[in-house]
């Protein structure tokens, strides 16, 4: 199948210039040195280090190994390479978004319930000390605690 396209189409075969090639491997290699240090300094945390690691990876793959970029051109239908790796790129954003969206919301039910449960908290406290005899006045929640005597 490859083959006839490529008779009909014959620029399809021309693989990437030499140029783009080192240019996407010294990206992949940069990328992985900056995903390193991001995870060194505590900037990243080591579970998404792992997606920015497999992306590096593929961006190597497919610089290296023209047959792969070909394989994903024709699998997509794409045209040309790059529309090919623009397209990847694009599903790619997407699904990191996603997956964002899924943990910001997992987040949000998380501080709903934190904040709910702060609020029930701080209740039965004024409840204890009012039943202790405390005269102190009841502190306004967030505020520290009044100091001891």
């Amino acid at each position: 199948m490859l083959q006839q396209r490529e008779a009909t189409r014959p620029f399809l075969s021309e693989a990437m210039s030499t140029r783009q090639q080192w240019v996407a491997i010294a990206l992949a290699v940069v990328m992985t040195i900056w995903v390193l240090e991001l995870v060194r300094r505590r900037k990243l945390r080591e579970e998404l280090a792992v997606v920015w690691f497999a992306t590096a990876l593929a961006l190597l793959a497919l610089a290296v190994n023209h047959d792969l970029l070909d394989w994903f051109r024709d699998l997509i239908g794409a045209a040309q390479g790059t529309s090919a790796l623009f397209f990847g790129a694009i599903v790619f954003l997407m699904l990191l978004s996603l997956q964002f969206s899924i943990r910001l919301t997992k987040l949000a039910f998380q501080n709903k319930a934190l904040a709910q449960r702060m609020v029930l908290l701080e209740e039965e406290l004024q409840r204890a000390r009012a039943q202790a005899g405390s005269s102190d006045p009841p502190s306004r929640p967030g505020s520290p605690p009044p100091p001891a005597a």
